[in-house]
């Protein structure tokens, strides 16, 4: 990864967020983790972040990102869950038995870490062995 440079900043924000599937359940493996992922991917190519590394494990997902200063974590991260259940809901129906009609599939909360730039292929290798 490298350095980012903007008009009056330098900067390198890297961070590793998780995000869990609401009440534990193990919905990510196969075509819907798939799907995540590349949604996911999608949304970082029309928005002011990178995906760097992305993988699914049976209830939640590994992500290794690069963000903008300019934007705070929270935002990124309403951005991803948004987009991502709305296209869940709309290309799995079968979810409405697990979620009891509720539009919903990702928890309430979330981990991030930030990542020095020494560790970042640690957590690289870590988030790829996931799943």
């Amino acid at each position: 990864m490298e350095y980012q440079t903007k008009s009056h900043c330098k900067y390198l924000i890297a961070l590793h967020l998780i995000l869990v599937v609401k009440y534990r359940k193990q919905l990510l493996q196969g075509i819907v983790g798939d799907f995540v992922k590349q949604k996911i991917t999608e949304i970082s190519a029309r928005s002011e972040f990178n995906v760097e590394e992305i993988e699914v494990d049976k209830d939640h997902i590994h992500i290794l990102l690069t963000i903008s200063p300019s934007i705070c974590v929270a935002s990124y991260v309403r951005r991803i869950k948004q987009s991502t259940t709305q296209s869940i809901w709309g290309r799995f129906k079968w979810l409405k038995k697990q979620f009891w009609f509720e539009k919903t599939f990702w928890s309430d909360g979330y981990f991030v870490c930030s990542v020095g730039n020494a560790s970042t292929d640690t957590i690289r290798k870590y988030i790829q062995e996931q799943g």
